[in-house]
């Protein structure tokens, strides 16, 4: 659930607004740190897994592929030679990184349809509540008008 109800009896409906200015200040500032962090985290793996290797198992068969001996290919020709003796989820986690799909073409078709379609509704519906909104601006204005001439 979000919004008031996940904190309508933590107290907040008491503090002041320079209180709740220094909770958020506190907020963003770990928001930033742990944004930090984790681009930290991506930067030193990425760095591990381009680094060059010497491994009598993967070595030879990698650059006999003219592939270079890197931690990460090593890493995805592992995850291949599980993939052959059957595991199953070696397999799959190979199909999700190269962006192969189970889905066939109508399924990815259908789906673009759909998509679509929701995205036409969508617009019908702002379009309507636009019009709504100026009609119903128009007829506050000239009630407003007819109420004046009455008075008058």
């Amino acid at each position: 659930m979000a919004g008031y109800e996940n904190i309508r009896d933590k107290g907040f409906n008491t503090l002041t607004t320079g209180e709740l200015r220094e909770i958020s200040s506190r907020g963003g500032k770990a928001s930033g740190e742990a944004r930090k962090r984790k681009a930290n985290f991506r930067k030193t793996l990425n760095l591990l897994l381009t680094a060059e290797i010497d491994s009598p198992e993967w070595t030879p068969i990698l650059q006999e592929l003219g592939l270079d001996s890197t931690l990460e290919s090593a890493v995805n020709m592992a995850m291949i030679k599980k993939a052959l003796l059957g595991d199953v989820k070696a397999y799959v986690a190979i199909r999700d990184t190269i962006g192969q799909t189970t889905k066939s073409d109508k399924d990815l078709d259908e789906q673009d349809e759909k998509i679509r379609s929701v995205k036409l509704e969508n617009e019908e519906k702002r379009q309507r509540t636009k019009k709504d909104e100026e009609s119903s601006l128009g007829d506050i204005i000239e009630r407003a008008f007819m109420k004046r001439d009455e008075q008058a």
